[in-house]
C-alpha cells in the first residue's frame, strides 16, 4: 500500500460569464482510499458535486463571472493496486459480465472496428491473455514516438497510426483500440502520476479485463502503475476530461503535483 499526496491548481482567465465541469478529484474506487481532501476556489464560487454517468468519475460543476479565478484540489490517498499474476486469461464474450460488454465496442477516439485486420495480423498469433496485452503495449512503444505538440483533443486512434506520434492519451487510446479489436474489453483511465519527463501533467493509461478483473497497463512506462491515483474511468478521453468549459475562457496555468509519502 502506498500513501500519496496529490495537488492540482488550475488557473483560468474568463472573458465572459462561463460554466465549467471539473473531473480532478480522486475517484472513489476499491483500489484507493481518500484520507483527506479539499477544494479551494478563488474567488469563491458555489460548486456542486456528484458522480458522472460512468458511475466512478466525481464531477464538480460551477459558474464563474468575468476575470481570473483558480480551482485548487489537494488530497492524501492510500493506493493499494492488486498486482496481476501475469497469467490472467482472455474471456469469451458469453463469459463476460453484462456491464463489461460496452468496453468491447468502438467509441469516439478508439476506432477499434477499423483496426480489426491490423490487430489480428499483428497480434493474432500471440498467446491469448496478459501476454498479448503486454505485447500490444510494447508494439506501441516500438512504433509510436512519444512527443508533445503533434496531437490534440480531436486526435483519434487512426490519426495516431497515421502520424506515428502522440502522448499518453494517444498511447492509451491505441492500446484500448487494439484490445477491443481482439475482443478484449478495455477502458481509459486518468490519474495523478509522478514522473519527471515530460513536465508534470495528468496521466492517461488503460486497463483490460482479463481473468475476471481489470488490470492496468501503461504503454508509455512513464510512471509506476502502482503509484497512480485514479481520477477518471471511461470508454475513452471523452468520458474523462479534467475540465469541460462552456464559454470564452483561457487556461493560463495547470500544475498537478504528486508526492509519495510512504
Amino acid at each position: 500500500m502506498k500513501k500519496i499526496h496529490i495537488q492540482s491548481e488550475l488557473i483560468y482567465e474568463s472573458r465572459e460569464n462561463s460554466d465549467y465541469v471539473f473531473n480532478i478529484q480522486a475517484a472513489y474506487h476499491p483500489w484507493q482510499t481518500i484520507e483527506s481532501e479539499n477544494v479551494i476556489i478563488n474567488p469563491f464560487c458555489t460548486m456542486t458535486y456528484g458522480v458522472g454517468h460512468t458511475g466512478q468519475n466525481r464531477l464538480a460543476k460551477m459558474s464563474s463571472p468575468f476575470g481570473t479565478f483558480s480551482v485548487k484540489y489537494e488530497a492524501t490517498v492510500q493506493v493499494n493496486y492488486p498486482p496481476p499474476t501475469g497469467n490472467e486469461e482472455e474471456m469469451r464474450i458469453n463469459e463476460l459480465p453484462i456491464d463489461i460488454i460496452p468496453y468491447i465496442w468502438s467509441s469516439r477516439y478508439c476506432e477499434s472496428d477499423a483496426l480489426t485486420s491490423l490487430a489480428n495480423n499483428t497480434f493474432g498469433q500471440i498467446p491469448r491473455g496478459f501476454q498479448r496485452v503486454e505485447t500490444i503495449c510494447q508494439w506501441i512503444r516500438d512504433n509510436i514516438k512519444y512527443e508533445i505538440g503533434h496531437t490534440n483533443s480531436l486526435t483519434s486512434t487512426r490519426n495516431v497510426l497515421d502520424l506515428r506520434i502522440g502522448v499518453c492519451r494517444d498511447f492509451a487510446h491505441l492500446g484500448i483500440s487494439f484490445c477491443r479489436a481482439l475482443n478484449i474489453p478495455a477502458r481509459f483511465v486518468t490519474g495523478y502520476a509522478k514522473f519527471e519527463d515530460p513536465p508534470t501533467d495528468y496521466h492517461a493509461i488503460f486497463e483490460a479485463y482479463l481473468g475476471g478483473r481489470w488490470i492496468l497497463f501503461d504503454p508509455t512506462q512513464m510512471s509506476p502503475i502502482e503509484d497512480l491515483v485514479r481520477i477518471g474511468t471511461g470508454r475513452d478521453a471523452s468520458d474523462t476530461a479534467f475540465s469541460t468549459i462552456f464559454g470564452a475562457v483561457v487556461m493560463t496555468s495547470m500544475n498537478p503535483y504528486v508526492e509519495i509519502i510512504q
